[in-house]
């Protein structure tokens, strides 16, 4: 590297792995996963395949930042990338040393770290030949490169970190889920033309509610599991199984497509966008069915937006509306019983709490037991095993008047017991 203070080099990863680096103590635990360091080796390997194909072929495997104090170059940003680097270096010869081996980590989150993934390295190589093992050296020094940022105050640094780090934040994760796809799509330049201009004719915040409001949650709650923020970190649930897998599972998702199902996989590529199209098609005709149908009429003035309604009340609208597009993803039908049901449920959590928020919606959600809940059933997981829409509207829901402490619970209970037939009596 020369000496300029401000400067970028592209280095090959086994020259980059040898500068003098630091490790600040301000810098966070090294985090990197199992699964983080299995996508690096496949990217690795794919990169060597692809070698293969075309002459001086490079794969940019990342970016570092450096802040250059004297003789050393503290790392900014980069820490996770560098030291995976290092363990897979290290297994790859064990003769391999660099400033970073010779680091003490007291850090325990990190230790443990370091420790999983370099046996997750070593059992990763030990179903290859050693062929494999010498491409992978080969590649360290001939194919993998790394773009190495480096700058004289530290301040600067910080100020490229924090502007890479906002880029970054500004993809949502449909966002990258939409470029992940479309990589999937490559091999038809038609097809991913045409799948652009549908996603951009979209309107972005209702598929950002989409997937935050409807499609994770549901993803969790099916299985008994608490939901939370949907983010970059949790694209892995959507990004689909590629049109080359064998497993069996894949070819059971190719042969169902496009009938999609909410919590079953579907094949990468142009069906992400099929389905992102057929949920908000879907949760817009449940929405449309719910206000138009006379068989709904005694739910409607509660399951369509009010323009004083309390935060409490947005919250069981919105898990009602979940779990009626989770019923009507697996059955096909809004048979007015089932769809009653639902409601009651729902509604109820509205009537058992004054206070209400997302962190109780969640519990909720799951049947998780409460002194506070009338109903603790977990319906979601209810249709997730059930056979029968019947089922459904067989549930028996208790309906309680323990709380009711605002006209809004007052008038919400009056619905559900009319719904419940109680006001016959």
């Amino acid at each position: 590297m020369s000496c300029n203070q401000n400067h970028i080099d592209i280095l090959p990863v086994s020259k980059c792995l040898q500068l003098n680096f630091s490790i600040p103590e301000y810098q966070r635990p090294y985090k990197w996963s199992v699964q983080s360091i299995d996508e690096m080796l496949w990217d690795i390997n794919n990169s060597i395949q692809q070698s293969l194909s075309y002459s001086n072929y490079k794969y940019r495997i990342g970016t570092i930042i450096l802040h250059k104090l004297g003789d050393l170059l503290n790392v900014v940003d980069g820490q996770q990338r560098l030291i995976s680097l290092t363990l897979i270096s290290k297994y790859l010869d064990n003769d391999f040393d660099n400033v970073i081996l010779r680091n003490t980590f007291f850090d325990k989150i990190t230790q443990k770290h370091i420790h999983d993934n370099y046996i997750h390295i070593r059992e990763w190589f030990t179903l290859r030949d050693k062929d494999t093992k010498e491409s992978f050296k080969k590649a360290f020094q001939d194919i993998l490169e790394l773009v190495v940022i480096q700058v004289g105050r530290e301040s600067e640094a910080f100020q490229l970190f924090d502007s890479q780090n906002t880029r970054g934040r500004a993809l949502d994760p449909h966002d990258l889920l939409k470029a992940f796809h479309l990589r999937e799509m490559q091999n038809d330049k038609y097809e991913m033309e045409y799948a652009v201009t549908k996603w951009e004719a979209k309107d972005v915040s209702k598929i950002r509610e989409l997937f935050s409001a409807y499609l994770f949650p549901i993803w969790n709650w099916s299985r008994g599991t608490k939901t939370w923020t949907f983010t970059d970190h949790d694209i892995d649930t959507y990004k689909g199984i590629p049109s080359t897998s064998t497993y069996t599972y894949a070819r059971r998702a190719g042969k169902a497509s496009p009938y999609f199902q909410l919590t079953e996989p579907f094949i990468a590529g142009s069906d992400f966008f099929d389905l992102v199209d057929h949920y908000l098609r879907t949760l817009e005709n449940i929405k449309h069915e719910l206000a138009t149908n006379p068989a709904f009429e005694l739910l409607r003035p509660f399951c369509l937006p009010m323009k004083h309604s309390s935060a409490g009340l947005t919250h069981v609208r919105n898990l009602f509306f979940a779990v009626v597009l989770y019923y009507y993803d697996k059955f096909h039908n809004m048979d007015e019983l089932a769809i009653k049901k639902l409601f009651m449920w729902s509604f109820m959590l509205r009537l058992d709490l004054h206070n209400l928020g997302a962190d109780s919606v969640n519990k909720y959600a799951i049947g998780e037991w409460s002194g506070n809940y009338t109903n603790y059933i977990p319906v979601f997981s209810k249709i997730s095993l059930a056979r029968l829409h019947t089922e459904i509207g067989n549930l028996q829901i208790e309906i309680d008047a323990r709380n009711l402490e605002t006209e809004e619970q007052k008038s919400l209970y009056e619905l559900l017991q009319k719904m419940s037939g109680y006001d016959e009596n």
